[in-house]
């Protein structure tokens, strides 16, 4: 299952890098290495994006019946389903995440295919009417070779939710997976072509964002960049894509809110808002990291939420009764215990968590506790910066007015969720809530056919539904002219 070696995936092949050179990939609830993978270089980026070019150009797939795609695209998701065990071992394995989160999130990337497979057919061009004499309609074609780059804390699932629509469009890829998690990626890529993609239509470069991804994002062979990661990156990325005018999608960081109001079912909204924060390690860019709290409820509310964090279960991801894995990496157990000290010189209090961990058998392993902050204000940087870890800063309300406006006060828009028994107040507030994704008494985000994206520096585009095939597509408008006499418009 697990191989000592990664190879690039490119036209069809597993390729060594120009250079022969390797970098390690690690398991970090353990921080190990697990493999070895190739270490692309400029030189391979141009053949992979040639590749690309020439199956787009000269190749079957943009061509094919959208039929055929739809049909390849289920077998994708069959295979994925047959291998499903074994992804989600890899994906534990490589990012370090819990079992069980894993399998949620193998299972999105097959529905996201099924998703695509019968979006294909749905998506079609239109007629206009039309003066007399003449007659109108569009056509949607192949945006072109596209560069998907991907984060490393949903490793696959994020791969699905570009690979897919770009596919079921009929485009051609260049996938560049995060260098801490490029397995699943590299896996996914033979699956596809197994399944009867054609050479070149889907091609995996690893290595560094900073030498490949960037070169990649300014290729002058790259038609479209969608990219999901956080904001600094995303903001470069848009730079560097408008010197040749690219397509760009950006789904980027977030500080996502979640209001309770004082009629919430606590219960109900404890155990939703503890899934919101600590689903994935908090490693999740709608994570809803801001908990405001009605002051009439808080004091309850902070108990229950508290007493509830301590019954989770931090420990071997491979566990299926773990609820939180490992934080992905030492560099980033460094900065989320950074911006805890932090928001303690700025006042605020650690009521919980607010440590490193040594789990038992995992010593060199990265971990973090479940962390909960108080004494906080909107304004510290711990309430307007992402951290990406288990940690929640909570704060209070007094009235409605003031929650949205705290709620919208963060240069994010990913996600937003709000907790009330008032069906008025519930989606009177989820219309001012200047957020992407709203969620109503319950903490999931994303569901395959649901537009998934962001306001503000949250990025733009919309992802994990039909429109998204927008994205991935241009529209040709052609105007016949079927009259009977030739026209003659100057009249001479």
């Amino acid at each position: 299952m697990l191989k000592d070696r990664y190879l690039l995936f490119i036209n069809g092949q597993h390729v060594e890098s120009e250079s022969g050179e390797y970098f390690d990939t690690y398991n970090p609830a353990t921080g190990e290495v697990i493999a070895k993978v190739a270490k692309a270089t400029r030189a391979d980026v141009d053949k992979a994006v040639e590749a690309a070019r020439n199956a787009l150009e000269n190749g079957k797939w943009a061509r094919y019946p959208a039929s055929r795609r739809a049909q390849i695209l289920n077998r994708i998701a069959a295979i994925m389903r047959e291998r499903f065990d074994e992804l989600c071992k890899l994906e534990v394995l490589n990012s370090g995440k819990a079992l069980s989160a894993a399998k949620g999130q193998v299972m999105q990337a097959i529905e996201d295919f099924e998703l695509y497979a019968a979006a294909a057919l749905a998506f079609e061009g239109r007629t206009k009417p039309v003066p007399k004499g003449f007659f109108h309609y569009t056509v949607k074609e192949p945006v072109g070779v596209c560069a998907q780059i991907v984060p490393w804390n949903y490793p696959l699932m994020m791969a699905a939710w570009k690979i897919a629509p770009a596919l079921a469009a009929g485009c051609s890829i260049v996938l560049k997976p995060a260098s801490l998690t490029p397995i699943t990626a590299l896996v996914l890529a033979e699956i596809c072509h197994e399944a009867g993609v054609p050479e070149g239509v889907i091609n995996v470069v690893t290595g560094s964002g900073a030498d490949i991804g960037a070169y990649l994002v300014e290729h002058p062979g790259v038609d479209k960049v969608a990219f999901t990661g956080e904001t600094t990156t995303g903001k470069d990325i848009m730079a560097r894509a408008s010197e040749t005018l690219k397509r760009v999608t950006l789904e980027l960081g977030g500080k996502s809110p979640n209001l309770v109001f004082e009629d919430a079912d606590i219960d109900a909204a404890v155990d939703g808002s503890l899934f919101g924060i600590y689903y994935n390690t908090g490693q999740s860019c709608e994570a809803r990291s801001r908990l405001f709290v009605h002051e009439s409820i808080y004091d309850e509310f902070l108990h229950k939420f508290v007493e509830k964090a301590k019954k989770l279960k931090v420990g071997d991801p491979l566990d299926p009764s773990t609820h939180i894995g490992a934080v992905i990496s030492a560099k980033q157990v460094d900065v989320i215990d950074s911006y805890v000290r932090l928001a303690e010189r700025e006042g605020a209090r650690v009521l919980y968590g607010g440590e490193r961990l040594t789990v038992p058998g995992f010593e060199k392993g990265h971990w973090y506790a479940p962390t909960v902050i108080v004494d906080v204000t909107n304004d510290m940087r711990v309430a307007q910066e992402e951290i990406f870890g288990p940690v929640v800063v909570v704060m209070k309300f007094r009235d409605e007015k003031e929650a949205v406006r705290l709620a919208n006060d963060t240069i994010y828009g990913l996600a937003a969720a709000l907790w009330t028994k008032d069906f008025a107040r519930a989606h009177r507030v989820a219309g001012q809530l200047k957020a992407g994704v709203v969620m109503i008494n319950n903490p999931f985000s994303a569901f395959p056919g649901l537009p998934f994206g962001g306001y503000k520096q949250s990025g733009f585009g919309r992802e994990l539904a039909i429109e998204s095939l927008e994205l991935y597509t241009e529209t040709k408008s052609v105007l016949a002219y079927i009259g009977e006499k030739p026209l003659n418009p100057f009249g001479v």
